[in-house]
């Protein structure tokens, strides 16, 4: 069963030390929320600004990589799972070393209806 509020362009979310997480849409999805492409599996997440530093030595997450088994497969766009909230996922360093869950700031919702929320 699938729930959440979809991930779209138009969300804030960074990784656990401060950094800015921008999607990178992989082909102009054909769901859109205000203008936003809805983020699915086969987009790339970016890491900016990240200040992780480990002994001494910065190690800053660059990338999200998200592991929709969970929810998003209930929810597709052109057969590729949408991101929820909730799915899972995990920021990484240059050299993939996993450094913490992203968090999500702020998921945009319509007008205060329920738009973006799935359940099944």
């Amino acid at each position: 069963m699938a729930s959440g509020n979809l991930l779209h362009g138009g969300m804030a979310m960074g990784c656990p030390h401060g950094g800015l997480v921008a999607q990178v849409s992989a082909g102009g999805a054909a769901v859109r929320i205000d203008g936003a492409p809805v983020a699915t599996a086969a987009d790339l997440f970016t890491v900016s600004g990240c200040a992780h530093v480990v002994a001494g030595r910065p190690q800053p997450c660059t990338s999200v990589r998200w592991a929709p088994d969970g929810g998003g497969r209930d929810v597709c766009v052109d057969g590729v799972p949408v991101l929820l909230d909730s799915t899972a996922a995990m920021c990484f360093s240059a050299g993939l070393v996993p450094q913490g869950p992203p968090v999500v700031v702020a998921v945009h919702q319509v007008s205060g209806a329920r738009q973006g929320v799935f359940s099944r």
